[in-house]
């Protein structure tokens, strides 16, 4: 295994092993799978939804909670491992470097840049328990889950920079996020400003997003070096100010212009 930016004093076997390599000519190859995958996740639930107009809801709390513990668990392993090596970066050499140069495909990080990459495949399992559970599906949920997968995949094939951003943050709101959907589901209530807390990280999440785009436009418009095409970038501009339009319409709607409901949304 290739040393990364950060020397960590604890690197467990399966991160050892790992070989980024077969991974990337793996996704060279196929990472077009993430149509596929979002084709069948878009016929199961408009489906699912249609099949179940005539039939009762199904609880499934403790498999809801089960399943969001899971993924708590994962986001929170993922951010410890991750965390370091951007700090590293950032120390030793600055906020450009971070954004522009795509170490973070080696060392540790490397294990962890393919399981964020894979991990947007099970996460659409999220949307069958909103089916089955029949409560409201809104477009937010879906097209971010979809949106997301295509684009990790696609962006692993190009090793792109900012990617080391976009996963950290991802992992780190996540932890946070699936966290708060297991106990919820094991129906431990919260106050309402914890609901706020969840959407606002996410919202934050989006802002960081589109200005790290903006600046590597200006990066890339100096003809300075920066690992991210410029097709790239426009798909990750699209993306994530879309996402940022969504949820700021999320976070008005639920919080501030009517009385607070509850809606799962990623």
């Amino acid at each position: 295994m290739e040393p990364g930016e950060h020397n960590y004093s604890i690197v467990f076997q399966f991160e050892k092993e790992w070989h980024e390599r077969k991974f990337l000519n793996y996704m060279l190859e196929r990472w077009t799978d993430s149509f596929v995958y979002s084709a069948v996740y878009v016929i199961l639930v408009f489906g699912g939804q249609f099949l179940m107009k005539r039939r009762p809801k199904y609880e499934l709390r403790p498999f809801l909670a089960l399943w969001s513990g899971i993924l708590a668990l994962f986001s929170i392993a993922g951010a410890i491992r991750t965390w370091p090596e951007l700090v590293s970066v950032l120390t030793n050499h600055g906020i450009q470097y971070s954004v522009c140069v795509p170490t973070y495909f080696k060392g540790v990080t490397s294990f962890w840049s393919f399981m964020f990459t894979v991990s947007k495949v099970y996460e659409l399992g999220d949307t069958i328990f909103i089916v089955l559970r029949k409560q409201p599906l809104i477009f937010l949920h879906w097209y971010h889950h979809i949106t997301v997968l295509i684009y990790v995949w696609y962006s692993y094939t190009d090793h792109t920079a900012p990617g080391r951003w976009f996963m950290v943050m991802n992992y780190t709101v996540h932890a946070f996020m699936y966290s708060y959907y297991a106990l919820r589901a094991l129906q431990i209530r919260f106050p309402k400003f914890v609901n706020m807390i969840i959407t606002s990280l996410q919202l934050t999440q989006m802002i960081i997003g589109v200005l790290i785009n903006i600046w590597i436009y200006r990066i890339k418009g100096r003809g300075e070096f920066c690992q991210q095409s410029y097709e790239n970038l426009l798909y990750s501009s699209a993306m994530y100010f879309t996402y940022f339009v969504l949820f700021a319409h999320f976070f008005y709607t639920t919080y501030l212009s009517k009385p607070s409901h509850r809606q799962k949304g990623d």
